[in-house]
């Protein structure tokens, strides 16, 4: 073969790689069924709608990222939720469900509701830890590297040792350089 073709078909192969990475979403229903006992993961809920333009940019921008996708398949249990669907399931004891149409217009899910209250906006974002128990949530679009910077505060624990404002002006020369190094290795 050419060498140039080889090197072309490694480049390709390289950057489609690094365009396309991939998180492994799963569903409410599957990720109350999985035993997290071990792993002690994190729960990512993406709360969407299929009106959201916002929504679509997440997907085609910030979940794309190579090291935000490697932080959500490895620190988290990713899932996406229709916030307007009607799926039934129960998160830590309490019983959910989708309320379907009324009037031709789509109602909000109850979990979105019960988890979102107030601040219902679309995309948000919901983290919990290994138990189900709510941490955090995050409301609207934001960009790639930003995101990552707050995966990596919620996945390293961190937002146990220090506020947001501490973590944010120390990320740039003492968080990120570990957490570039700690990606790397897995």
């Amino acid at each position: 073969m050419n060498k140039k073709i080889i090197i072309f078909a490694l480049l390709a192969l390289f950057l489609g790689c690094q365009t396309f990475a991939q998180i492994g979403w799963t569903t409410i229903n599957n990720a109350v069924s999985i035993d997290n006992s071990k792993s002690h993961k994190l729960y990512f809920v993406d709360f969407y709608t299929t009106w959201c333009g916002w929504c679509k940019k997440m997907d085609s921008d910030t979940f794309k990222d190579p090291t935000v996708a490697k932080i959500m398949n490895n620190y988290f249990i990713p899932i996406k939720f229709d916030a307007e669907g009607t799926t039934s399931f129960s998160w830590n004891g309490t019983p959910y469900t989708g309320k379907g149409k009324v009037n031709g217009r789509a109602q909000t899910h109850t979990f979105a509701n019960a988890i979102l209250g107030q601040k219902m906006g679309f995309p948000s974002f919901a983290i919990f830890d290994a138990k189900q128990n709510l941490i955090t949530v995050i409301p609207g679009y934001v960009k790639a590297d930003e995101f990552a910077k707050i995966l990596w505060y919620f996945a390293s624990n961190d937002y146990t040792k220090y506020s947001w404002q501490q973590y944010d002006k120390i990320f740039i020369s003492d968080i990120k350089p570990a957490m570039e190094k700690k990606l790397a290795t897995k």
